[in-house]
């Protein structure tokens, strides 16, 4: 099953159709469209296109747009705090675009470097793969691969700002439930696969 996120509503990828969703069983690319409208124009919040050949509909997918991928880290410090950056209103996870020659590993390391203003973390286990859709010049899919990173430095934190990052700061477990409130679905994702929050917080 994929879970791609559009205007923060869930488009599903799946072998068989899901309760509780509109449904559309797959029979050619412009029902992809047509899942975009559902989403972007009606109170619909969430969408399945099913088939039984799940690689093969993921495939005619990516294909439909614009692919890129990304990357990013969960970093935590020695007090168990969570690096967490503000850009466009909203609490997000340092993570850029994976450059050409790149792995994502490399990136995901670089991109929070960069973001946060500091240096020599400490790159621990794969997290999870994330997807939305996004409009810029046409429909881009993006797939980011996160990470575990730790840092034990006590370098002062220094956001991008030609980035549009506002703020980069140490967060508490306190203080996620107020996160949580401004928060992309994805994040909640990466959060919960690292059982930071409890299951059921994301948009089923």
């Amino acid at each position: 099953m994929y879970k791609v996120f559009y205007n923060e509503k869930a488009l599903i990828l799946s072998e068989k159709p899901i309760v509780k969703s509109k449904i559309l069983s797959f029979n050619n690319e412009g029902q992809f469209e047509e899942a975009l409208a559902l989403l972007r124009n009606s109170s619909v919040s969430q969408v399945n296109i099913y088939h039984h050949n799940l690689e093969r509909l993921w495939s005619k997918f990516k294909k439909y747009f614009d692919y890129l991928e990304a990357a990013g880290g969960l970093v935590q410090n020695q007090n168990n705090e969570i690096l967490f950056i503000h850009r466009l209103d909203k609490w997000d996870l340092p993570k850029g675009k994976v450059e050409k020659g790149e792995t994502t590993e490399i990136a995901a390391v670089r991109e929070v470097e960069e973001e946060c203003g500091i240096n020599n973390l400490n790159l621990n286990n794969f997290i999870t793969i994330t997807y939305h859709i996004y409009f810029q010049e046409n429909l881009k899919l993006k797939a980011t691969y996160w990470y575990e990173m730790s840092y034990d430095g006590n370098q002062t934190l220094v956001p991008q700002t030609e980035e549009g990052i506002g703020i980069a700061e140490w967060k508490t477990a306190e203080e996620l439930p107020e996160i949580l409130k401004n928060t992309y679905e994805n994040i909640k994702i990466v959060l919960e696969k690292n059982k930071l929050v409890p299951k059921g917080l994301i948009n089923q």
